[in-house]
């Protein structure tokens, strides 16, 4: 089904407000695999234990979110035929623990593919402190439209995915492993689509169990990319995007590879150990050295 690229592309999308608390910071980091371990290892820590906590710098892709506006059936949009395409992160200032953002999305683009590829679409969502109004963060992601296209759109300017190096080796990595439960302990911090927990749901989408949240799957990536180059300080990440390439299943392991590209920025993607695929790819990270 064509879109009406007009309406979508200034379809209004109202701001949220959305309080949270230390609860939901240490919940996101469990979600995320930050404790593994008994005892729980002291770089973990600040993650997982209300004295000196400390936010995952990932945080920010569950804030100031609202109700999912494309299933709204005015759209026109396949809400069947929809995918997670990437996920990008610029972060301004330090994560508070608690408090309240507000969270103002808006359509940037949308490029159509063809009438048997798709579309994409991109948007963004900036998160504002309510009390200050200090912007914390922007929060990027792209959705596939793989039953909206040829729509009469352009593809030309999408932007290019960051480039992993094929030609030299990474170099640092680090696996990180998830739990067999991961995704139904990541799907308490608002993410409840059943298809993350309900195997009838899985195998009707052609799984044959339960896959992870791709946010689940970015956010460790987030804690390995924190350990290798940040030196586990959230203050220090700048900048982190990626973009999803194949489902990961909960109780698999997670190696991320990492390429320094010069000051304060490397690629990076990840993959399923006990596979060998490729799940995250055309990462870039951007931080304080």
């Amino acid at each position: 089904m064509a879109l009406d690229y007009t309406r979508i592309k200034h379809w209004p999308i109202p701001e949220q407000v959305h309080p949270f608390s230390t609860r939901d910071t240490l919940l996101y980091a469990l979600g995320v695999g930050a404790a593994t371990t008994n005892p729980v290892a002291d770089e973990d820590l600040c993650f997982v234990f209300e004295q000196g906590l400390k936010a995952l710098p990932t945080l920010p892709a569950i804030l100031g979110d609202g109700p999912n506006w494309m299933a709204d059936p005015a759209t026109g949009i396949d809400i069947n035929k929809v995918l997670h395409g990437e996920q990008f992160l610029t972060l301004h200032q330090p994560l508070p623990t608690s408090g309240t953002v507000v969270g103002r999305t808006r359509i940037e683009e949308i490029y159509d593919k063809g009438a048997d590829k798709g579309a994409v679409i991109y948007l963004t969502r900036t998160l504002h402190e309510q009390s200050s109004g200090t912007l914390l963060a922007t929060v990027g992601y792209t959705v596939f439209l793989r039953g909206n296209g040829g729509f009469g759109g352009s593809a030309q300017g999408a932007p290019v995915p960051h480039a992993v190096p094929t030609d030299r080796p990474a170099d640092l990595s680090l696996d990180l492993i998830t739990r067999p439960e991961q995704a139904v302990l990541y799907r308490l911090s608002g993410d409840a689509n059943p298809l993350h927990i309900d195997p009838r749901l899985s195998r009707q989408a052609g799984f044959d169990r339960p896959i992870l949240h791709g946010l689940c799957s970015y956010g460790i990536a987030g804690r390995a990319v924190l350990k290798l180059l940040c030196g586990n300080d959230p203050a220090r990440l700048r900048r982190f995007d990626l973009r999803f390439a194949t489902p990961v299943f909960p109780g698999e392991t997670l190696r991320t590879e990492v390429w320094r590209q010069g000051p304060g920025r490397a690629a990076f993607r990840v993959k399923v150990v006990e596979r060998d695929v490729v799940v995250l790819n055309n990462g870039l990270v951007e931080y304080t050295e």
